[in-house]
């Protein structure tokens, strides 16, 4: 029987009730009495001097309280890259300042320049129009390709930086030479070079921040769209705006979806926070979609060269990576590790290769900054592998699924450490493609291939083999590589005295399910029903500090530290009950919500002891505190490795080059499981993102730097039509080792592991269609690419 409750039940989600409903309380739906509206100038070049910006104009239409310049920031901080990457010689990274209003230059199109705000937005609006009329900039020559970036050193995105260039990164560098002799000497070596496409994150809520200043005590409050409150509010109060932490609250109600491009601050929030203070109102900012599209971070924007080295029975000898990542125009917080420790550290993917090197060129370019989007950087390295291995089978005729099988890690062999330094503690590849095969029904490929033929289409089949190195922590390890920050997490347990608990934590919800999973944990731990439980966060007023929600590291850092404070509870809670039951605290047991003494019948459920610890009337108080709360800040010892195998089968149209996916099949080893149905929606999630950005989406500049790509219009997502029904299992469990709920994380696997499947997929039905001289198609595979692949 599924369980109904408590750890490993699928419990409906809590929260949804009130999202479905509509009474979700998101930042835009915030309404404080005074509040005046901001609209952002931003640029209509990729590259350019401002000349001038004449304000008279606009300062004097109706509802106009404030026009803001870069020249009014000038003198205050910028927004700091999170992570300190040395180029492979040992010199530090170039990291050019990004303020919060462009001045002097702007550098890509929707680089803000000014904004104006104003009593209505109409009003903000048509004077900001009027500004951007009034404003002179010198248009300068766009630079957009990477290549050419380098290349060129007359033309640069940043004036001190000559090649455009933000470092040139090694890992290992004390593998490089091996890896060379080994590539050298091998009796094979597949060659590929791919795009990992440029992405928009397209949240359902677009970005919004209203800025509060309380000139009574110097306080300042910024609501926002946040997948990390802690993180913006250290870096608006410490590096941007220079005030003391302590005088700023940020607070991120709910928050519809943010998928990476919500971690970051962006200069909008320090904009309307300045403001706010200056006129001594409330200032918000909603961003409108066009504006999402041209100012949030992108995703991924890889060009890769990479290298297989194996024998002829499929042996892998060594990989060999070259890559240039574009970061944009400016660093945004984590733009500098995506392309390295979260990439290169993952080049070895599950397999026993011996030799690995990774190069890194990280490069400016006049467009959007490029960002961590769902997976970060592990997809990257998983689309490299899956498809180079694919290409390597094809060249000798060896069966992708047997090479993939030889070459795994075994799980004789865990702990494992890869030759690019990463520790994987635990996990069973072989459980995981036996069970994909068995879902996918690979026996019966052959007959569903025929009747595809039947009615004239192709079908294929892809495999991709995959592992994530996630649960980001922890703060030595992360420390080592260049974070300019601790990634531990904390949470903070409050049983009130009527029994019911408040558990607050440093993980921000906006999708993931916490306000369902963690009671789940708390319910299970302390034997209390759920609903007695709320979850708290969101706020850095009312949570202790945590690094927020993203590298799914929810339940795998915050969880666990909640996890621990709990325990915490448990032990007071002994401590009480052997007062109250006149009994050694060693006799003390406790389990089904009640403290026992060992081999007697008396006992107090935990409610009595709850109330007992805010009625002491009679405690020992010199050794016995009142009251039942506690903190616990857990910093793991390891990431967290989840991994599986993915099977994708597809259908293509020969004569217009469409592909459809008619079956997706998911073998996942995440750990132990807390909720199986939100694991589920969690990769069905991340495989629906995959799948967009294996079929259709892209993200396109011209060469003037212009977004062609800038509306829903010209950048296409996926829709009900484009994914199948997913077959999901997560049955190949092998528990996380070094965490003491077992757990590893769920959240990115769908979008890391399903694009090479579905690309891998695509070859396959096109090379057994007799189009074998289509090696490769970048992504994505639009019909107009599949087509033309397919006419030569």
């Amino acid at each position: 029987m599924p369980k109904d409750h408590g750890i490993g039940a699928s419990t409906k989600r809590r929260e949804d009730i009130r999202f479905l409903t509509g009474r979700g309380n998101y930042t835009d739906d915030i309404a404080i009495h005074g509040q005046a509206a901001a609209v952002f100038v931003r640029s209509t070049v990729a590259n350019g001097k401002i000349k001038s910006i004449n304000t008279a104009k606009a300062s004097a239409m109706p509802g106009v309280l404030a026009i803001f310049t870069g020249e009014d920031f000038k003198d205050v901080g910028g927004n700091p890259a999170g992570w300190l990457i040395n180029s492979r010689d040992g010199t530090p990274m170039r990291e050019p300042k990004r303020p919060v209003l462009a001045h002097g230059k702007v550098r890509h199109v929707g680089d803000a320049y000014a904004a104006v705000v104003a009593d209505t937005y109409a009003q903000a609006r048509d004077a900001a129009e009027q500004l951007a009329d009034d404003t002179v900039i010198e248009e300068l020559p766009a630079i957009i390709d990477m290549a050419a970036a380098i290349a060129n050193s007359s033309n640069r995105v940043h004036d001190e930086i000559p090649d455009n260039l933000c470092y040139d990164w090694g890992w290992i560098e004390d593998n490089r030479a091996k890896v060379d002799a080994a590539i050298k000497s091998a009796p094979h070596v597949t060659t590929l070079e791919l795009v990992n496409n440029r992405l928009i994150p397209n949240a359902m809520e677009p970005r919004a921040s209203i800025g509060e200043y309380f000139p009574g005590t110097g306080d300042y409050k910024l609501t926002t769209t946040s997948q990390n409150p802690h993180l913006t509010r250290l870096l608006v109060a410490a590096f941007v705006l220079g005030i003391p932490e302590n005088k700023l609250t940020v607070v991120a109600p709910d928050v519809g979806g943010g998928f990476g491009s919500k971690i970051y601050h962006y200069g909008e929030e320090a904009l309307v926070l300045a403001a706010a203070k200056k006129l001594a109102r409330p200032v918000r900012w909603t961003a409108e979609r066009s504006e999402s599209f041209l100012s949030d971070a992108h995703g991924r924007d890889h060009v890769t060269k990479i290298e297989l080295a194996c024998d002829k029975e499929g042996n892998f000898i060594a990989f060999r990576t070259e890559t240039m990542a574009n970061v944009g125009a400016y660093l945004s917080n984590f733009a500098t590790v995506t392309p390295t420790f979260l990439h290169g550290t993952l080049m070895a993917g599950p397999y026993k290769v011996p030799n690995v090197y990774v190069n890194v060129k990280t490069v400016f370019t006049n467009t959007a900054p490029v960002d961590a989007y769902r997976g970060a950087g592990r997809p990257e390295a998983t689309y490299s592998l899956e498809r180079v291995i694919d290409k390597m089978c094809r060249e000798l005729g060896l069966d992708p699924f047997e090479v993939r099988r030889k070459n795994f890690v075994t799980t004789d062999m865990f702990p494992y450490t890869t030759p690019v330094a990463l520790a994987y503690d635990t996990g069973n590849y072989h459980a995981t493609l036996d069970k994909a095969m068995e879902m996918a029904d690979v026996a019966g490929f052959e007959k569903r291939a025929a009747a595809s033929k039947a009615k004239g289409k192709l079908r294929g089949m892809g495999l991709s083999t995959w592992i994530e190195a996630c649960g980001i922590a922890p703060s030595h390890l992360v420390g080592i590589l260049g974070a300019r920050v601790g990634l531990y997490d904390a949470a903070t347990v409050r049983v009130n005295a009527t029994g019911n608990i408040s558990v607050m934590v440093g993980a921000h919800s906006h999708g993931q399910g916490h306000e369902t999973v963690f009671p789940q944990i708390v319910a299970s731990k302390l034997g209390v029903p759920e609903s007695s439980v709320e979850i708290v966060h969101g706020d850095t007023s009312k949570i202790p500090f945590g690094m927020g929600s993203y590298g799914s590291r929810s339940l795998a850092v915050c969880g666990v530290a909640m996890d621990k404070a709990l325990d915490k509870i448990v032990a007071k809670g002994k401590k009480i009950a052997a007062h109250m039951l006149e009994a050694s605290e060693g006799d003390i047991t406790f389990a089904d919500g009640k403290f026992s003494v060992a081999g007697t019948d008396k006992a107090k459920t935990f409610g009595e002891i709850a109330f007992s610890a805010y009625v002491p009337h009679n405690y020992p108080l010199e050794t016995l505190e009142p009251g039942l709360e506690e903190t616990a800040f857990y910093d793991p010892a390891n990431f967290t490795y989840p991994a599986g195998a993915y099977i994708c089968e597809v259908e293509v149209d020969e004569g217009t080059g469409k592909v459809d996916v008619v079956a997706f099949h998911c073998a996942d080893d995440f750990g132990n499981i807390m909720n199986p149905m939100i694991v589920e929606g969690q990769v069905h999630g991340g495989v629906g993102q995959g799948i967009g950005q294996a079929l259709c989406e892209f993200t396109t500049y011209d060469e003037n730097g212009q977004l062609l790509t800038g509306s829903y219009m010209d950048y296409p997502m996926p829709r009900a039509d484009d994914v199948p029904f997913y077959n999901v299992d997560y049955s190949c469990q092998t528990p996380c080792t070094h965490n003491p709920l077992g757990v590893k994380g769920c959240g990115e696997a769908g979008a890391i592991g399903s694009p090479p499947a579905v690309v891998n997929a695509v070859i396959d039905a096109l090379q057994r269609g007799g189009h074998t001289h289509v090696k490769h198609i970048d992504m994505p595979v639009s019909p107009s690419r599949v087509w033309s692949a397919i006419n030569g």
